[in-house]
């Protein structure tokens, strides 16, 4: 008879899983050496749990399959946490074994005891405890059809010392679990509405997300039918910019003013697959239509006035007969005149400032961009990386963007990297670091050379918290804390047996990029990039401007007035240069 982790990891088998994601610990032996004994799915190591529960999410993310990770009772299942929130806000379907500890001490405050049933709930949509071995077949199964109907993460709690008990055979664990695939649109009355609106309209807007993903065809047959400008929010970068006339941007925090302004001088917004978040980013006046597979999240951002739930490819394909051609262009070119001059002023800082230093972070990003492969996977820390990221990386429909868009966590861009070149081995992944963030889980380096990952890592060295900084300087807080005292990070490599450059003279970075591309196995390019480079939002409000004021005046008078000539130097002289 088998053991309760010999049927989990046949149930893992049958519905697709080949990889686990984890770090070993007693309370998980009976499900390591499960795996072990198997031969049928590999144990992919890491040095810390959240990075596995990144890595997981990651895989998920680039297969569109279930992916697993684990850790052992109390702090190593804890340690999966902000992974998970970051998988889940992701809906990216993500199984997480946690195992406990002894059964019969539960509620005893005995060694390690957490309660992981309530603390993974908010990031999970099914958690539950297996308290007999005969619960498990049919709690497992029940979690992997949650995750992959509801694109969440799903946790299963398990003591210990049931993972070893044996258990019976059961109808339970000989199905597999896949997903389903369905029509969903709106009724044809939702429809009519949402064209009578349309039709009505003088200047449409599109604004798109991530539930644009195997829409890209119908999107621009829309386009083209409503003579209208498409924006995206950064989710929806990789699926929508690429081969699209209609494309003029990216709107929110990080995004551009051509795609703001496309936005504010609409009559008519049409949301497709987007649950944006800022408000202050929405039009006055305007009419709202939107199209979301989750019908909680109509209106939730901005007062709409048609709701329409389905997916964005099955709702287009019912929408378009409905629509009628629109003939008058003045709205799209004028947004698309505007998003050249933006391109055109965002691609002049990506370069070689006459081998001024530091470096700029743009042409840092403008440069990996240009000699990456044309299939490759980026993932980009939060913060200034992911400015740098959604400006300067160009989608194609075969390159793939992963990031802690909707969590917004430090850490992300490493442990995102090695769960997606674990599962594309033979693709190139290039992960745009963060000092801070790249630190933070550092160690993860070793798992590089441990699992023969040849990721690309690209440093963004300024010595600093930067995008916090730039928080601070907004709101005319003098910045503190955070600053960085960094190793040469490209040293560091080497010692661990990675291949490593710095970069600090622009002159350089082409060779070091080049070199680090070209290398068989994974590479540290460190680049000290310029501190004070400002990613100023497309909208900037009073309180903004004023704050910039009170930041100037208050450095000053904090003695630190080199900071505000090395942010003027950066900023205001160059821009005059060019």
């Amino acid at each position: 008879m088998a053991t309760v982790a010999d049927h989990v990891i046949s149930a893992l088998k049958i519905s697709g899983v080949r990889r686990v994601y984890g770090l070993p610990g007693d309370s998980l032996n009976g499900f390591t050496d499960a795996i072990r004994r198997s031969g049928d799915i590999s144990w992919e190591h890491v040095r810390h749990e959240e990075s596995a529960a990144f890595a997981a999410a990651a895989d998920a993310g680039l297969t569109g399959q279930l992916a697993v990770c684990a850790g052992s009772c109390g702090p190593g299942n804890l340690h999966l946490i902000n992974g998970l929130f970051d998988a889940h806000r992701s809906r990216v379907p993500v199984l997480a074994i946690a195992a406990h500890i002894p059964r019969t001490e539960i509620g005893s405050e005995y060694f390690q005891e957490t309660h992981p049933q309530d603390l993974f709930r908010e990031c999970s949509v099914y958690c539950e405890l297996v308290s007999t071995p005969e619960m498990a077949p049919r709690i497992l199964q029940m979690a992997m059809r949650a995750a992959v109907e509801q694109n969440g993460v799903a946790v299963v709690v398990i003591p210990g010392e049931i993972f070893l008990q044996r258990a019976a055979e059961t109808d339970w664990a000989l199905r597999p679990v896949l997903p389903t695939r369905s029509v969903m649109r709106p009724d044809d009355e939702s429809l009519r509405q949402a064209a009578d609106i349309l039709n009505a309209a003088r200047h449409v807007t599109i604004l798109g997300g991530a539930g644009v993903a195997g829409s890209h065809d119908g999107l621009i047959q829309l386009a083209t039918m409503l003579q209208a400008p498409i924006v995206h929010a950064l989710r929806g970068k990789e699926f929508i910019e690429y081969d699209n006339p209609f494309d003029v941007g990216m709107t929110g925090l990080l995004g551009f003013a051509s795609g703001y302004k496309a936005i504010k001088e609409a009559d008519t917004l049409l949301m497709l697959g987007t649950d944006f978040p800022y408000q202050q980013f929405y039009p006055e006046g305007a009419k709202v239509i939107q199209v979301d597979i989750r019908g909680r999240n109509l209106g939730r951002r901005t007062p709409i006035d048609l709701g329409l739930r389905g997916t964005v490819k099955d709702t287009l394909a019912a929408l378009m007969p409905l629509l009628r051609p629109k003939q008058d262009r003045e709205h799209l070119e004028r947004a698309l005149s505007h998003y050249r001059k933006t391109r055109k002023s965002l691609d002049a800082l990506a370069v070689n400032d006459r081998d001024r230093t530091p470096i700029r972070p743009e042409y840092v990003a403008g440069l990996a961009n240009r000699l990456a492969a044309e299939d490759a996977v980026f993932t980009c820390d939060v913060g200034s990386p992911v400015v740098w990221a959604a400006r300067y990386l160009t989608m194609n429909g075969r390159r793939r963007l992963i990031g802690s868009f909707n969590h917004g966590t430090m850490a992300n861009a490493l442990p995102h990297a090695i769960g997606a070149q674990t599962a594309f081995p033979n693709r190139q992944v290039v992960a745009l670091a963060g000092d801070g963030g790249l630190t933070m889980l550092f160690g993860e380096l070793v798992t590089l050379i441990q699992n023969r990952l040849p990721v690309k890592v690209i440093v963004f060295n300024n010595s600093s918290l930067n995008f916090v900084e730039l928080e601070m300087k907004a709101a005319g807080i003098v910045t503190f804390g955070t600053d960085l005292v960094n190793p040469d990070f490209a040293a560091v490599a080497q010692s661990m047996g990675v291949f490593g450059r710095r970069v600090t003279e622009p002159g350089h970075l082409e060779t070091a990029l080049r070199e680090a591309f070209a290398h068989d196995g994974p590479a540290v390019v460190d680049v000290v990039t310029a501190r004070q480079e400002l990613s100023i939002p497309p909208a900037i409000t009073a309180e903004q401007a004023k704050g910039f004021s009170l930041y100037a005046i208050r450095t000053i008078l904090a003695g630190r007035a080199d900071e505000l000539l090395d942010l003027v130097s950066t900023n205001v002289a160059r821009r005059l240069l060019d």
